[in-house]
């Protein structure tokens, strides 16, 4: 039962933060920033093994103060390897075991091996967590990180255990993304026809707004890989 609550808890992550990153990005494309939000990389709301919508791209999952850091420690303190191996896959639970027993006896012979031994552990630990849901692994992030609104919010709400935050934050994100595209496109709807710049500022407008909402309604759908999106529009017309 703990297992099935930890994975629901992930998936609903997921969802949430995965939705919000679209919102954000969507955003960024209107106003002109969707150069370098492209940096942040688009595995943050891809499928990874299972089928599951990972959002840790994000820097959630390899923060000090992440998840599964904070399970790391608890599982070395309390010597319960089980702890951290709902975040492994089934064939890496061999090595997770190995390195998790050499660092609680590496961890007895003093206060600096006992830091280096829970460091190498987290960072084996994360490294193949991330590696099974087929994100980088860039090491790990100092604790404190601002991550935006939408991953505290998404973690604040599973242990209050009720969602409403979380959906008024992205509604309303939501909601504003939407109207300001709306916006855009029909500002530019009634051109001349022979005004050929005109009819591109049209465009320019139309299909940032109808990605936008398709985007957003396979997210909704928790359907659609994020390379395999990109390529999909790449190969529309517009």
């Amino acid at each position: 039962m703990k297992l099935q609550r930890l994975l629901k808890s992930r998936i609903s992550l997921a969802l949430f933060a995965g939705l919000f990153y679209l919102t954000w990005k969507s955003l960024a494309q209107y106003f002109g920033l969707h150069e370098a939000i492209n940096g942040l990389g688009m595995d943050a709301i891809g499928l990874g093994n299972g089928g599951l919508a990972m959002a840790w791209a994000l820097g959630h999952c390899d923060g000090l103060d992440g998840p599964v850091v904070t399970v790391a420690r608890k599982s070395l303190e309390t010597g319960n390897v089980n702890l951290v191996l709902p975040w492994v896959q089934t064939e890496d639970e061999g090595e997770i075991r190995k390195v998790f027993d050499q660092a609680r006896s590496v961890r007895n012979l003093g206060a600096e091996a006992r830091e280096l031994a829970d460091t190498h552990f987290f960072e084996t630990l994360v490294r193949i967590h991330r590696a099974g849901e087929g994100a980088p692994f860039g090491g790990l992030q100092p604790a404190g990180r601002d991550l935006g609104p939408a991953v505290p919010a998404a973690d604040k709400a599973l242990e209050h255990g009720s969602v409403e935050q979380v959906e008024r934050l992205l509604t309303a994100a939501i909601r504003d993304g939407i109207h300001k595209h709306f916006d855009a496109a029909m500002s530019h709807r009634k051109f001349d026809p022979d005004d050929v710049e005109a009819g591109r500022a049209y465009v320019k407008a139309y299909v940032p707004y109808v990605h936008y909402l398709e985007r957003l309604w396979q997210a909704a759908q928790g359907a659609g890989h994020a390379h395999a999106d990109d390529q999909h529009h790449a190969g529309h017309g517009h």
